[in-house]
C-alpha cells in the first residue's frame, strides 16, 4: 500500500507524541528486532523506531530493509528516529484521510 503526501502529513502529526517502541541497537538488525517490529506494527500500525550505533549509510540501508522485511511504508525518519506505518487488515486503527 502506497501512501499519498496528505496522509503522510497525517500519520506524521499523529506520530509527533509517540516514543520509540522498537529500538536497534549496536548488534544490528536481527531475528528478533524483526519479530518486535512485526507485533508492534500489527498491534500500533503507526511505529517509530530508534537506531542506535550506526552511520549515516547503515542507518538508511537498516530503514530500507525494514520498510522491505515487514511490508511497511515509511513515514519519516529525524535523526535516529524512522516512523513506519503498516495498516493492520483485521483491526485497523489509524484512520487515513482520503487520498
Amino acid at each position: 500500500m502506497t501512501i499519498s503526501a496528505s496522509q503522510k502529513r497525517h500519520l506524521r502529526s499523529l506520530a509527533h507524541h509517540l516514543k520509540p517502541v522498537v529500538t536497534v541497537g549496536q548488534h544490528g538488525l536481527s531475528e528478533n528486532v524483526f519479530n518486535e517490529l512485526e507485533i508492534a506494527l500489527d498491534f500500533h500500525e503507526l511505529v517509530k523506531v530508534k537506531i542506535s550505533g550506526a552511520d549515516r549509510e547503515d542507518k538508511k540501508a537498516m530503514i530500507e530493509e525494514i520498510g522491505e522485511t515487514c511490508g511497511a511504508d515509511l513515514v519519516q525518519t529525524i535523526g535516529h528516529v524512522a516512523v513506519f506505518f503498516r495498516r493492520n487488515a483485521k483491526k485497523p486503527k489509524v484512520a487515513l484521510p482520503k487520498a
